[in-house]
């Protein structure tokens, strides 16, 4: 009974010391990544936990990250918020707490992001969402950064766009209403469209909810009108629905698209239907060079398919944690260490990405340009132009 007693405290013991060590043990660094595996959208997920292991992979075959001469493996913890609101607010929860990581990659849509951005502000720990547009992410969160640009960046540079590349005056606009980055970006978009074309420019603003799966009444409105485009502001998971609705109900006219269009999936899910329409994304895949190519071609070969803008922006998002990590060091104390990242992570400058090169502001946004690119119709995102602030 006695040597029970014993063995049990000195495991206690042992316990304790492993959790103190937190998110740099003595030879490894615990980085947390808070990503829907299920869900409507698994995609998403799927392509930040590709990019988190081919970098772990390169990493840790090198004997680990270097940090100031020393030498750490790398563990990436990976818990699904299956694309809702509260899971990510737990798994936020897990990940500071049982799993004590020292940053968190994600979320990544901006429903996850906000609330989850809340609870990492709130316990001091650093996180780097992907592919979070809304403001309300970052806003008075200094602990909360993004790798992409800003829906109040891409709604009136999407909308200049359209106007010069379509050549029409009037636009519908269809949009997720349960959806925080869907909502807000139709909501933006229709107002700098009326900015440019007047009041009665938008000649109808349609919504659906998150479970609709028939499009067919706001779609009938739309074609009935008189607008000359559909602006399309939803998670690629629906344009796989909404567009092929559209043709059958008749419209042959232009639709863009934004940045939540960029999945591998797109051009399956809509059975080829969206072959010739643009879209506001971080990166063109088509016609990469230098390391985003690079980075592309070991994706590509490792996965099967070409990586889409979640991927390369969750590539980005590790990557700037790793150097902040380099950058300041490590302590062993797990605050001091979560500090002393947030900090490395907002003074970093002209950080060379491979969707872009980023410095953060104030509210730690990256100032990036936007690309747009056309579907072909082999289903490949075909660079056209970059759109700068």
């Amino acid at each position: 009974m006695k040597k029970a007693t014993v063995f049990l405290g000195i495991f206690l013991l042992l316990t304790l010391s492993m959790l103190s060590a937190g998110g740099s043990g003595e030879n490894t660094i615990k980085i947390g990544f808070n990503i829907p595996l299920t869900g409507d959208s698994p995609k998403v997920g799927e392509g930040s936990k590709y990019a988190g292991e081919l970098i772990k992979a390169k990493i840790n075959a090198q004997g680990g990250l270097d940090v100031k001469g020393k030498k750490y493996l790398l563990d990436f913890i990976y818990v699904d918020n299956e694309l809702k609101a509260e899971s990510a607010v737990q798994a936020a929860m897990r990940l500071i707490e049982q799993d004590q990581v020292l940053a968190v990659i994600g979320p990544q849509g901006s429903g996850r992001a906000i609330p989850a951005g809340q609870i990492n502000n709130d316990n001091r720990t650093p996180m780097v969402s992907a592919w979070s547009t809304n403001p309300d992410t970052t806003k008075n969160r200094p602990y909360v950064f993004r790798a992409c640009f800003l829906d109040p960046f891409q709604a009136p540079v999407a909308a200049k766009f359209a106007k010069e590349q379509f050549k029409v005056t009037r636009t519908a606009i269809l949009y997720n209403l349960e959806d925080d980055y869907s909502k807000t970006l139709a909501e933006l978009y229709r107002d700098n469209w009326e900015k440019i074309n007047g009041p009665g420019s938008v000649t109808a603003f349609e919504s659906f909810g998150q479970r609709d799966q028939d499009f067919s009444v706001q779609l009938t409105r739309i074609v009935n009108s008189n607008a000359e485009m559909l602006y399309l502001p939803v998670y690629y998971n629906f344009v796989g629905l909404v567009v092929p609705q559209a043709k059958d109900l008749g419209w042959n006219k232009p639709i863009m698209g934004a940045d939540a269009w960029g999945s591998a999936d797109l051009w399956a899910l809509s059975k080829g239907s969206v072959a010739g329409y643009y879209f506001t994304t971080h990166y063109a895949a088509a016609g990469a060079v230098g390391k985003t190519k690079e980075f592309i071609d070991e994706y590509n070969a490792a996965y099967g398919y070409v990586p889409d803008d979640v991927a390369a922006l969750s590539h980005d998002a590790i990557m700037i944690v790793l150097e902040a990590i380099k950058s300041a060091g490590l302590t062993g104390n797990l605050q001091r260490d979560r500090d002393n990242i947030k900090n490395a992570i907002a003074a970093l400058r002209d950080y060379d990405g491979i969707t872009g090169r980023m410095t953060f502001n104030a509210e730690g946004d990256p100032e990036k340009d936007a690309v747009v690119v056309q579907i072909s119709n082999a289903g490949e995102f075909v660079y056209v132009t970059s759109l700068k602030p």
